[in-house]
């Protein structure tokens, strides 16, 4: 019997990259609306992709197997 591949979930596959060395990185939360009041320096912040803490990217591997 053939082995059974796992299914990539799409939603974690649209919002997480992993680069080669392993490493998961995400966008910052509070970049979508109400900018106006936020200042630059925090805007310009919120564009940089952070990496993924240690203890969420053993989660997120079996969520995104194959990327």
């Amino acid at each position: 019997m053939a082995k059974l591949k796992m299914k990539t979930k799409r939603g974690a596959a649209k919002r997480f990259r992993m680069a080669k060395s392993g490493k998961i990185s995400r966008r910052k939360a509070g970049a979508g609306h109400i900018l106006t009041k936020k200042s630059r320096k925090r805007k310009r912040s919120l564009k940089q992709e952070v990496s993924v803490a240690g203890s969420g990217r053993k989660m997120l591997k079996k969520l995104i197997p194959y990327s």
